[in-house]
């Protein structure tokens, strides 16, 4: 009888709900498309999905007092598909390198009346670093040049597809002389590894990647660009105008996803290896201190530069269609939500992190596979610990030096070492090596030779 009365009472009390209160309930879908296999798309994509960000900012008050959200992310292996669905409108947001964010803003253009907006950023290489050309590595080619009449493949449409087609530009090497194959980037590392393709060119970090499991060497570096390597966020123009404060609820997330990694730079890729399948090694090279990523999502004048830069590349290469950069690009959703956050914008648009100035001073890393991170401040001591450690049952699982060129962080097995006198110095390209070598009365040695001088004396 008691669960009778309980029962009629509850139903009453639903029919007693005033009808007004019931129109005003509204779902927000909030469709997203990101790449957990591109490492400078995390804090808008895989870390803001995994940690629940997004959700945590979600605004719960005025108009959106009654809201209920739906949030769904779709993951891409590169940021071509992500344009397609956000032109059916099945995606709201997009995360995406440079050149891919250009082809979105121009194709959203094209059309009579659907727009994009780039809202935001999510990390940068000042020096370009993060896109690369890669070899087998038991190839003979060791530059750029050798890559005429070579097939050479890439992932069509991507930011490493953009900077294949600068880099040719640069050298010389018109689309007729090689032979250009459109390849995602898992298929490409495969052939990479199986030694199926002369070259492949892909974004970050396969390129590492492939450096990491002995398949894959670079003779091309983004950085050679000349040309800043970014990221960002676009969203659809009408939903942007519908949902402000969802935007801006979405850069604050991607702002608290960089604070997450900067805090504890080891959990980060302990936890984004689980979330993404990349080897924790190669994701510290990114999220290190020192490492390729600069996280931050203000919008610089630097990097509307490098934009438009790369835009009049895919004209010359593609005619890709017209691109109204003042129409596309806006700071009003991040400068909200800097304001809300209490962080000034201003500061954060003002500082750019060059990794020749930042990293100049900063220890080699050997990375223990019981210990952890230990840090050196000379060479010789940082050649003598891996003596030791390799004298031992140990392992290493990788070790980390600096280009002494562009300050870029690289693996100490892939990179090219100079040994002058007593002096070691490290090198992200083979020609930078020999040319110091030679003015310095040097000699251009392996990994190997380095650690053996003071195995010797261990």
């Amino acid at each position: 009888m008691e669960f009778k009365l309980n029962l009629k009472s509850a139903l009453l009390a639903a029919t007693m709900v005033p009808m007004g209160a019931i129109a005003q309930a509204e779902e927000i879908s909030i469709a997203v498309g990101h790449q957990s296999m591109c490492t400078d798309t995390y804090t808008a994509g895989i870390v803001i999905k995994e940690l629940g960000l997004l959700e945590k900012y979600l605004p719960t008050d005025g108009k959106y007092a009654d809201a209920e959200y739906d949030v769904s992310w779709a993951d891409y292996s590169s940021g071509g598909p992500i344009t397609n669905q956000m032109l059916a409108n099945k995606l709201n947001f997009g995360v995406m390198g440079d050149y891919p964010l250009i082809v979105n803003g121009a194709k959203f253009q094209e059309t009579d009346s659907l727009r994009t907006l780039y809202v935001a950023g999510t990390g940068y290489n000042l020096k370009g670093s993060g896109n690369a050309i890669v070899v087998p590595v038991e190839s003979d080619i060791y530059s750029i040049d050798e890559l005429q009449g070579k097939a050479v493949s890439t992932p069509v449409g991507s930011a490493a597809w953009g900077m294949l087609l600068k880099a040719m530009q640069d050298n010389g090497i018109p689309t007729s002389e090689y032979v250009l194959k459109n390849q995602s980037p898992a298929v490409g590392a495969a052939n990479i590894a199986a030694g199926k393709i002369d070259a492949h060119s892909d974004f970050c970090p396969w390129s590492e990647i492939m450096e990491y499991r002995g398949t894959g060497r670079k003779i091309y570096d983004g950085s050679e660009t000349g040309v800043p390597y970014l990221h960002g966020v676009v969203v659809r123009q009408d939903f942007a105008e519908e949902y402000p404060e969802v935007v801006e609820a979405f850069i604050k997330a991607v702002y608290e996803a960089g604070e997450w990694i900067r805090e504890d730079p080891m959990r980060a890729v302990t936890e984004m290896e689980g979330w993404t399948g990349v080897e924790k090694e190669v994701l510290y090279l990114y999220f290190s201190e020192g490492g390729h990523l600069t996280l931050e999502p203000s919008i610089k004048t630097e990097w509307v530069d490098a934009l438009k830069f790369n835009h009049g590349v895919l004209v010359t290469e593609k005619a890709i269609p017209p691109l109204d950069f003042d129409a596309w690009i806006t700071e009003d959703y991040l400068k909200s939500a800097y304001a809300d956050m209490g962080v000034d914008y201003e500061a954060d648009k003002a500082t750019i992190v060059d990794p020749a100035v930042a990293n100049k001073d900063l220890p080699m890393e050997i990375w223990h596979s019981r210990d952890g991170i230990s840090t050196h401040a000379t060479m010789p001591e940082f050649l003598q610990a891996i003596a030791d450690i390799n004298a031992t049952a140990a392992l290493v699982n990788a070790t980390y030096v600096y280009d002494i060129e562009t300050g870029l962080k690289l693996f100490g097995k892939t990179a090219f070492w100079v040994k002058t006198g007593e002096e070691y110095a490290t090198f992200l390209r083979k020609g930078e090596a020999e040319a110091f070598a030679s003015a310095n009365g040097g000699v251009v040695i392996s990994f190997d030779d380095a650690i053996a001088d003071f195995a010797a004396e261990s």
